[in-house]
């Protein structure tokens, strides 16, 4: 899953695309470490408490799961992987009037 992500960070650069991590790791070591070594190229943050924390309020149940949310700050799909997930991305890219770059769909070897 990390490649695929890290190919979108980097070939969505400049594009209306972010991605946000939410990590609900119960040691900060953990993502940490990803971070340090390169393996998580985007922003993330501690969830915490799971109980009381994003997660609850996204009615997340299993890790990772991975939300869209367009320009209008609507999730528009949940839980898309590979290429639904490019799919999807270049859906709402287009929304705004951005293309999705052939390269985004390469997947990094790291």
């Amino acid at each position: 899953m990390y490649p695929h992500e890290r190919s979108l960070v980097k070939n969505l650069a400049g594009k209306d695309f972010a991605l946000l991590g939410v990590n609900s790791d119960k040691k900060l070591s953990t993502p940490q470490r990803l971070v340090a070594d390169g393996t998580v190229t985007w922003r993330s943050f501690q969830n915490g408490n799971t109980a009381d924390s994003i997660s609850a309020a996204f009615g997340v149940t299993g890790w990772p799961t991975i939300y869209l949310i367009d320009a209008k700050g609507v999730i528009r799909y949940k839980n898309k992987r590979g290429a639904e997930l490019d799919e999807a991305i270049a859906e709402l890219l287009a929304e705004v009037g951005q293309e999705f770059p052939k390269e985004a769909i390469e997947r990094d070897a790291k």
